[in-house]
Parts: C-alpha cells; structure tokens; sequence
C-alpha cells in the first residue's frame, strides 16, 4: 500500500481513535480508489490528481453497481485524506471538495395503517382506570392532532379548551401554534380530567404518570408501541409515526396541503410535500388491490 495512505490511515487510528472498523472501510475504499488512480503507473502522484478524475472514477464506480451511499462514504474518505495533506503542508488543493457529494433517496415517511389505529380506539377499555384512559387519548391526541413527542409531553392543562375543541402548543423555536380538534377526543380530554382529579396532579400538564407527575418520552414511546403492537400493527410503531399517519390521512381525505403544513407546524412545505408521496404510494397499493385490470399483465 501507498506510504502516505499507510501513514494516513495510522493517523485515523491512533490520534483521531477511530475504530477497527471505520478505518478499515476507509483503508478498502481509500485502495479501491489509488489502485484505479495508478493504473499504468507505479506510484500514487496525489498532487496531479484532479476534480474531474475522482468525478471518473465514481461514475465507474456506479456503473459497476456501488450504491449513492457508498459513492458517498468514498468521496468523503478522499477528502479526507486531502484534508490531512494539506493540514502537514504536502498538499496545496483539495480536488475531492470540488465532486459534490451523491445525493440519497429519501425515505419515506412510516405511517400505520387505519384500521390498525381504528382497533385501539375501538377498542373496550375499563373506563373507570386512569392509567388505561391515559394511555387512550395519548394515542390519540397524537393521531387527531399531529403533535410531536415534545409537544404532547409539554401540553399545559390550560393551553387545551374543549368548548372551542383547540389546543394551544409551543413547537420548534418556541412557536404557539393552535390545532383544532373533534368531539369525541373532546369528550375523552373531559373523562380523562374527571379520573385525574383522584391522581392528584404536581404539575399543570395535560398528561401525566399515575403519581401525578410529567410524562417522559420514554413512556410515552412504550404506550404508543405496546398499544399499537397489541392491535397488530408491525413495524415501527412509535409517536412520531403517529404523527405521519395523522399527515397522511389527512390528505387522503382531501385536506389542503398548506393546511396540514401548518397543523404540523413545518416551516417550509418542503417537510410537507414528502406526504404527498406517501399518498401516492397509498393510492397506487390501493388500486392495484381494487382494479381488476391492475396486475394483468399485457400480452
């Protein structure tokens, strides 16, 4: 192997402690690369090496079938090792920051299904139980509003009113923004108050634990997954898919976008838009199930 790469790699492992394993990735991508570089030649010349030569290297690189995200770890590990050049003065140009990046395809959001979230708020509970009624509406407030984690966490008592059905949040940057709400979680905020007066609350939110005090995430993740589980939902089942799911039926249900981009509290639709994938994903699933030509195939 090249010296300077050696001499490279040694600096990852013993000065900046990284692991066996991300060095060793490093050290296959990094030879990878210097074997292609070196092609006809005997020595790595780093120096003469240019923007448009790494740029030939990953299209053959994608061509042979590497992924974006390893086009990418390569790209990084090569700039990386420029970096540490010019840091020691051997090197004046860092030709691997001028190859931008491959970029990745987003995921898109998870989402459960309706029938999955129908089932737990179907569901027969014992009425009389706090602990059981607490756990219902947590459910769902998070799938009839769209709150986040920490805003449902840090819901006041006072900030949710059910005669105007409206509940006042403090979102990201510390931004209010009012979300409106029907009838029937109306009716179960007024019954879950009615139990909570026996609990004794020692603070003024909305939710909290059989002793009266704030829920914590960690809480209120097991409740979302074990209620979700129990129901037969699989994959991830936590709030913040809750909260895709509250997105994305509503615009299967014909809501506006820019409606659900600010009940989301979203800064730009740009965090919104991704739903309108998800909805088109649905309504593809879905006509495949339902049209009886869908899946002939031609011919």
């Amino acid at each position: 192997m090249d010296v300077t790469l050696e001499r490279f790699l040694q600096y990852l492992r013993l000065e900046r402690n990284l692991s066996t394993g991300t060095v060793d990735l490093y050290r296959r991508d990094l030879e990878q690369w210097a074997a292609s570089m070196t092609a006809g030649t005997r020595q790595l010349d780093l120096a003469s090496i240019t923007a448009n030569d790494i740029r030939e290297w990953l299209y053959k690189r994608s061509v042979k079938g590497d992924s974006p995200g390893t086009l990418r770890h390569k790209v990084q590990a090569i700039r990386a090792l420029y970096r540490y050049l010019m840091r020691r003065g051997e090197i004046s140009v860092n030709p691997a920051a001028m190859v931008d990046l491959a970029k990745l395809p987003k995921p898109l959001p998870k989402f459960v299904r309706e029938k999955t979230v129908d089932a737990v708020l179907d569901g027969e509970i014992d009425m009389d139980d706090f602990t059981q009624v607490r756990d219902r509406l947590i459910v769902m407030l998070f799938y009839e509003t769209g709150i986040r984690l920490s805003e449902l966490i840090g819901l006041q008592d006072v900030a949710v009113n059910v005669i105007k059905r409206e509940l006042k949040v403090r979102g990201k940057r510390d931004k209010d923004r009012i979300i409106p709400f029907g009838e029937e979680l109306a009716f179960w905020i007024d019954h879950y108050r009615a139990l909570r007066v026996n609990v004794r609350p020692v603070c003024d939110n909305l939710l909290v634990t059989s002793k009266g005090k704030p829920l914590y995430k960690s809480l209120v993740y097991h409740v979302v997954h074990d209620v979700l589980a129990d129901a037969g939902g699989t994959g991830k089942l936590s709030p913040h898919v809750l909260r895709h799911t509250f997105a994305t039926v509503m615009l299967n249900r014909g809501a506006q976008l820019n409606s659900v981009k600010e009940l989301l509290g979203h800064e730009s639709f740009a965090a919104t838009q991704v739903y309108t994938h998800v909805t088109l994903s649905e309504l593809q699933h879905n006509y495949e199930l339902a049209h009886p030509r869908a899946l002939k195939k031609g011919g």
